[in-house]
């Protein structure tokens, strides 16, 4: 689970991001991400539709492992960026753990979302 202060809290920046945002795509989901000078601290969310998965257990579940990959990515990623993944496969449910942390991170460097140093 992800820390408090690197999670969305309201609807109003998740829009933000979705209009404006840029994307880099995946086999597994789509990542929408923007630059937000006032923050801190890189936020996350991620969005599992009823489209893609019919059972709120295994929504969740989708949405526990991909924010799992992403916490151990997120030390590299800078500050100030607002990061939405919207799952676009189920077959996020049965993929191993390695290949999501690696999916995650070639989302992160795609977007060019990583510190320099790193």
């Amino acid at each position: 689970m992800l820390s408090s202060r690197n999670r969305f809290h309201g609807h109003g920046s998740l829009r933000f991001v979705h209009a404006n945002g840029s994307i880099v795509r995946s086999r597994f989901f789509v990542c929408k991400y923007s630059t937000n000078p006032r923050r801190r601290t890189p936020r996350v969310a991620v969005v599992v539709s009823k489209k893609i998965v019919k059972s709120a257990v295994k929504r969740n579940r989708i949405r526990r492992r991909l924010y799992e990959a992403i916490r151990l990515e997120l030390p590299k990623v800078r500050e100030q960026s607002d990061i939405v993944f919207i799952v676009v496969s189920a077959e996020v449910l049965t993929a191993s753990s390695p290949d999501l942390v690696s999916a995650v991170g070639q989302a992160f460097n795609q977007a060019g979302l990583y510190n320099q140093a790193a």
